[in-house]
């Protein structure tokens, strides 16, 4: 399975591509950033970005988008950014009909770390340890979007419901997480 992971951000959005199955070897197939300048407008740094990831989804076909989920923060144009721009990987990803899923900033942290807290530090650490890198992704913002595919690719779909592995593919924790997180969608 191919994962496009989606760090978004209107300054720079991560953009991560990672091969695996549940299970099996991870293998790092391309990792950058889509930048633009603050000092156009917003909408032609959203036409940047998406440009930049149409040019991603077309050259690497992924199976899925995994996109980080915006959550509320204090600066509110900090977040409107990053919520525009994660809808920009949406549309496009649906317009090729591509399935995509959310998934939390401390989920990805769980699924890459083991604890949901960890700091940047820590998640480059993982993600460099886990594709055998030689170096630490950098900046922090493409290490975000390879831990992104590589949490969609060990957990269950994320929150706009991307297929599910079937329970027998996924490892016990795996099957754990997804019945604690399903337990707590009741």
């Amino acid at each position: 399975m191919r994962v496009l992971g989606v760090d978004p951000g209107l300054t720079r959005c991560g953009l991560g591509v990672v091969d695996g199955l549940p299970g099996r070897r991870l293998r790092l197939v391309q990792v950058g950033v889509a930048t633009s300048g603050a000092d156009l407008g917003t909408d032609q740094r959203l036409l940047l970005i998406e440009r930049r990831i149409e040019e991603w989804l077309e050259e690497h076909a992924p199976d899925t988008v995994a996109v980080e989920r915006v959550f509320a923060q204090h600066n509110v144009s900090t977040v409107m950014g990053t919520a525009q721009v994660a809808g920009i990987a949406m549309v496009a990803a649906a317009r090729r009909r591509i399935p995509v899923a959310l998934h939390t900033p401390s989920e990805v942290k769980a699924a890459v770390t083991g604890s949901g807290r960890a700091g940047k530090q820590q998640v480059q650490t993982m993600v460099a340890r886990l594709l055998q890198l030689e170096e630490l992704p950098r900046p922090a913002d493409a290490a975000d979007a390879l831990a992104l595919a590589i949490c969609h690719l060990w957990r269950p779909a994320g929150a706009l419901g991307a297929p599910q592995r079937p329970p027998s593919s996924m490892t016990a924790a795996q099957r754990a997480w997804a019945a604690a997180e399903q337990a707590a969608r009741r």
